[in-house]
């Protein structure tokens, strides 16, 4: 319930659904408001849904988001990593039967880019790893992990279905294993908020973000709107308001790990 409910709520309260639900509640009132004053709010409405949606779908917001959102530095593969294990986190809208893999489940965009890293870390460290999400995501990683990279995978994870969970139901397979301290690997807007769960747990995680922002100089183009750009944006407020969700339910002690 509490996942359909999180759904709804991600997909109600940011970009682009939130602007345009402002934009069209502005509209009405504009169109059917009686008084004065609610045809001003309505006007107001309207300025700031479709305002709201320009700026958030501009390069130059979203990359000021994004690097707001990503809290955690690169790994220094210069040193030994004092870690047991590699744990992936899965994600995304993984295909069931690729026919391009004959039949085969396969990861997609944001997840392969994850494994990528996750194996060039595996073959560099030759740590174990663990693939945490759904059922076919940890198939679609398993499989892409063995086949596309040549990286086994000793621990599976298939029962969570956000990232509480990827913590909650992975550390007990670690801690059976006698593996108290990981490389957490996922992407980087995503990384501090999964490595405070992973933390919560009583692990110990060494942060390891893929798709680090990269600082570059601005041209027109950045302040011109783009699906990409938005998308973006969407990614880095959903992660800094999860944050705060985070934050606030194990304040409240309707939602926390324990060790």
């Amino acid at each position: 319930m509490l996942i359909t409910l999180k759904t709804l709520l991600h997909t109600l309260l940011l970009p682009p659904a939130a602007p345009l639900l402002l934009a069209v509640l502005g509209a009405a009132l504009v169109g059917f408001g009686v008084r004065r004053g609610a045809r001003r709010s309505g006007w107001a409405l309207l300025v700031i849904g479709l305002g709201s949606l320009w700026l958030l779908a501009t390069p130059i917001v979203a990359e000021k988001l994004t690097r707001i959102a990503q809290r955690c530095p690169p790994l220094d593969l210069s040193r030994s990593l004092p870690a047991q294990a590699i744990v992936i986190l899965g994600g995304g809208s993984p295909t069931e039967a690729a026919p391009e893999y004959g039949g085969d489940p396969a990861p997609g965009g944001f997840l392969l880019e994850r494994l990528a890293y996750g194996a060039y870390l595996a073959r560099r460290t030759a740590l174990p790893v663990l693939v945490t999400g759904t059922d076919l995501e940890t198939r679609a990683m398993q499989a892409s992990l063995a086949r596309n990279f040549g990286v086994a995978t000793r621990w599976v994870e298939s029962r969570s279905r956000d990232t509480f969970q990827n913590a909650q139901f992975s550390a007990p397979l670690l801690k059976a294993a006698g593996v108290t301290r990981i490389v957490l690997v996922t992407d980087a807007d995503h990384e501090w908020r999964a490595a405070q769960e992973f933390m919560a747990t009583g692990l110990a995680v060494l942060p390891a973000p893929e798709g680090l922002y990269e600082p570059h100089a601005h041209r027109l183009v950045h302040y011109v709107p783009n699906a990409a750009a938005l998308d973006a944006s969407t990614r880095a407020l959903y992660e800094l308001l999860g944050d705060l969700t985070r934050r606030a339910l194990a304040a409240l002690a309707l939602r926390r790990q324990t060790t």
